[in-house]
């Protein structure tokens, strides 16, 4: 691709990007005099973005926006200003003192950018970080970020200005001529041929937030008081606003330089300045900014290798000794592991600070997605403003109290949407004010409805009539050795119906079994707000009958899933389950909540499964086994994020822990429980950034059963016989072939997201990412809940041959782990899986495939 002059590198595109240096206050309380005006280039008349205007005599300046504009504030005194740009002649341009005036300047390119140089020699040396200038400047910047992080000061505190757009991009003539879109050709837009997302765009998304946001250094605190918010508004009935709202943010995150790794799109790329940059970015002085104050100096910065997940683009660093980032340009190279996006640009901004350190003052972040580079796509971006900054000076105790982020107590979305409209920073675009008033009209038009209607049940599984939802659709039909052709149709209530009371519901027949299955729960809001929506405090009432497996736990989907028909083995150990609950959960701001339930389950053996004791005076099958329980249940997931909607909640993962426990007594006689006993758990998941080698989920769990009782009440480990790859289940383990009454687990799936293939000829191209797991159990069974030392306990499972099929753990644990390839066609992993211990256990495989779906960007 041909490279455009430096003039053209960052376009309109990159948003409405202001750079603004703070007048000294002596200055200010001697009189300023104001100028403005709008710098172009003398030959072409184009807008010159980042020009610097300034009066160095004076330390002060600013730079021109993205359309070229410019406003100083220059103290009495002066009376000359100078606008320098990279690659173009320099400008003073004196004016009258004390007057408000307009001075606009056209700059002429400089005679070196007029021709064409070409150098040929031999080949350039090596790059290497010894003695090389640049690395010594970034290794200075590095050394000072602690400094110049706000985190360095006691107390911060901001006004907080957020926009996000996004539209369908790079529609093309005919698309839009196309006979479906007759009623729409209002929606369609022209915008400048070289700017991301193509000549034709669709504008269907708009979000608007204003917040104060504080910081405490000690005790650390951080809180987001909200003040106005304002966003596209699409139908309830088919899209969930509030959680589109939610997955926006979670991809366009903020963008912290300064951190050593850069959250975007759901993964860490290398900051440019990070302790360990220089081992994997090459660095080049590329300008000196001799006349902008303070001096800056250009550093250009590339990744060693093309397909690792970096940044590529340019840092302005100041040499006032702070080292301090003035100004940055990040983008990424096309060869990079990250999928969909065909290019992404982001732009931040440093403002000074009366201690002459900078703080953050505007960001922009643009991304142009697709699937292909050439076809349509979907085009984003956001800008965020940092204005009213204000250090070291402490609020009252209370702001820093409660969560970290609320809402005004006496705000409603009216007056929110009013003071966001007053108070806005920034003034919208035309083509940004239409996207309000065009998403309402298109939602008039039927055939948008019927399109919309479709395309939410594909994606949800459910279909809404209002109140009521009907789904999902993927549990509808299904099959197993027990039931055989199972059909199922169930819903849920939405807070159309009530806002205080949901029910859900389904019932399903087995046509092999000719037996009726159905679920019915009915949960009450005790907060007055959707059941879904954190935080949570619900009473909740259900009653089930339905087949299950023992030790089948599945992540996010349903038991009777069609797609998880397909097993592997023999599986047809199934349990005919009434299951009568009660729970009261509450959730706290700080994430950390409780349970409360109780629970009377009887279970009833089927197809290969059976209940039988080995007592001499009276062997033979229980057909079923009763227990009443009390569990209290603890769980605390700090800084935990959701995507949350209407009738769904899904948990985002980030680097944070998850901490939880549990505590169930069963009671014997209670209700016709059989048995006492007290099973006790805990469990701690995590996941570890580790930069470039992409990132490890961990997960540690114990258990310990108190009491005497049959192997159906003891842990009967996570077995999975689909061909779905589980994450925390033991993927070559068959369904009850281990039970425990105590045990500990340690669970890690490690993904280097392409870090090795990155680096291989041609399979580089093919953006494919590593994955490998390790999967260790240790457990076992105390001699009290031995079968075999108490006839009175129930057998463990036989095969029709007299050999045991289900068995205590020994001295050594059960081990697997895996190997595999994510991201094949860009949505599908596959992984080689093999089983290290007890290969000798009947009907075991020691080496398995396993595939699962899972789009990542």
């Amino acid at each position: 691709m041909k490279r455009l002059p430096l003039r053209h590198s960052y376009p309109a595109v990159l948003g409405w990007l202001l750079w603004l240096l703070v007048v000294p206050a002596v200055a200010v309380a001697q009189g300023a005099t104001t100028i403005t005006g709008v710098v172009t280039d003398a030959k072409t008349r184009e807008k010159l973005p980042f020009v610097s205007v300034s009066v160095p005599q004076a330390a002060i300046g600013t730079n021109t926006d993205q359309d070229g504009h410019y406003t100083l504030q220059v103290p009495a005194q002066y009376t000359a200003v100078v606008f320098t740009y990279l690659g173009y002649r320099s400008v003073t341009k004196a004016f009258v003192a004390g007057a408000p005036q307009t001075i606009n300047v056209a700059l002429a390119t400089s005679s070196s950018q007029l021709g064409e140089v070409v150098i040929r020699g031999s080949k350039p040396p090596r790059y290497k970080n010894k003695d090389n200038p640049a690395v010594t400047l970034i290794r200075q910047v590095i050394a000072n970020k602690p400094q110049n992080r706000p985190e360095s000061y006691d107390y911060v505190e901001y006004d907080k200005y957020e926009k996000m757009t996004f539209s369908f991009s790079n529609l093309s003539e005919k698309f839009k001529s196309r006979k479906i879109f007759k009623n729409y050709q209002f929606l369609f837009k022209k915008q400048d041929s070289t700017a991301a997302g193509g000549v034709n765009i669709l504008p269907i998304y708009i979000e608007e937030k204003l917040a104060k946001e504080y910081y405490r250094k000690n005790p650390e605190a951080r809180k987001a008081v909200e003040l106005g918010n304002k966003q596209v508004e699409f139908d309830k009935n088919f899209i969930d606003n509030e959680g589109l709202s939610t997955y926006f943010n979670r991809m366009y995150q903020d963008i912290d330089i300064y951190a050593n790794n850069v959250s975007l799109l759901g993964n860490q790329l290398l900051s440019p300045i990070a302790d360990n940059a220089p081992a994997f970015y090459q660095f080049y002085i590329s300008d000196t900014l001799r006349q902008h104050v303070p001096q800056l100096i250009e550093l250009s910065f590339f990744p060693r290798n093309k397909g690792d997940m970096l940044f590529a683009g340019k840092l302005y660093v100041t040499l006032d000794g702070h080292y301090a980032v003035q100004q940055a340009h990040l983008s990424v190279d096309k060869r990079i592991n990250l999928n969909f996006v065909k290019s992404l640009d982001a732009n931040l901004e440093f403002a000074l600070n009366p201690d002459q350190r900078y703080h953050l003052s505007k960001t922009f972040l643009g991304i142009d997605f697709g699937v292909t580079d050439k076809g349509s796509g979907f085009y984003g971006e956001r800008t965020v403003s940092f204005q009213n900054y204000r250090v070291n000076q402490p609020a009252p105790e209370s702001v820093y109290a409660g969560p970290a982020r609320v809402a005004l107590a006496d705000s409603t979305s009216r007056r929110s949407v009013a003071f966001l409209e007053q108070n806005r920073p920034d003034s919208l675009s035309q083509v940004e004010r239409a996207i309000y008033k065009n998403v309402d009209t298109l939602q008039t038009i039927k055939s948008f409805q019927r399109s919309l209607t479709l395309f939410t049940f594909v994606l949800s599984g459910y279909k809404s009539f209002g109140p009521f939802e009907l789904g999902p659709a993927n549990t509808f039909y299904s099959f197993n050795p027990v039931e055989g052709f199972r059909l199922r149709v169930g819903g849920r209530t939405t807070p159309d119906f009530s806002k205080r009371i949901f029910f859900e519901t389904y019932t399903a027949y087995g046509f092999k079994d000719q037996q009726w299955k159905y679920f019915l729960s009915s949960t009450y809001s005790l907060n007055g707000q959707s059941i879904y929506k954190f935080p949570q405090h619900l009473l909740r009432a259900s009653f089930q009958r339905d087949t299950r497996i023992p030790g089948q736990e599945l992540e996010f989907v349903q038991e009777d899933n069609f797609l998880l028909s397909f097993k592997r083995g023999v599986n047809d150990k199934y349990l005919y389950n009434d299951v009568y609950r009660l729970d009261y959960v509450h959730e706290f701001s700080n994430h950390f909540s409780y349970s409360l339930g109780f629970r009377k389950l009887q279970q009833s053996p089927a197809g290969g499964l059976y209940f039988r004791d080995s007592n001499v005076d009276t062997p033979g099958l229980i057909n079923q086994l009763t227990t009443s329980e009390v569990s209290l249940g603890l769980r605390w997931a700090p800084k935990e994020a959701f995507y949350q909607g209407k009738l769904y909640r899904s948990p985002i993962i980030n680097q944070y822990p998850i901490f939880t426990a549990r505590a169930a007594r069963g009671f014997k006689s209670l209700l016709g429980g059989e048995y006492n006993y007290t099973n006790l758990s805990l469990n701690a998941t995590k996941r570890f950034y580790l930069s470039q080698l992409g990132h490890a989920d961990v997960a540690l769990e114990g258990g310990y059963v108190v009491g005497q009782v049959p192997f159906p009440l003891l842990d009967i480990h996570r077995a999975n016989q689909t061909y779905s790859y589980q994450l925390y289940s033991y993927n070559l383990m068959n369904f009850l072939e281990f039970a425990s009454d105590h045990y500990a687990s340690l669970f890690i799936d490690q993904n280097f997201n392409g870090f090795f293939f990155n680096k291989l000829p041609v399979i580089k191209h093919l953006k494919l990412r590593e994955t490998a797991s390790l999967k260790v159990l240790y457990g076992g069974i105390r001699e009290e809940n031995n079968p075999n030392a108490h006839p009175d306990l129930y057998q463990f499972l036989q095969d029709a041959s007299g050999r045991p099929v289900s068995f205590a753990l020994g001295s050594k644990p059960y081990v697997e782990g895996s190997v595999g390839i994510a991201n094949i066609f860009k949505l599908f992993r596959l992984d080689i899986v093999k089983r290290f211990t007890y290969l000798n256990n009947p009907n075991v495989a020691e080496w398995g495939l396993r595939g699962r779906f899972k789009v990542d960007f």
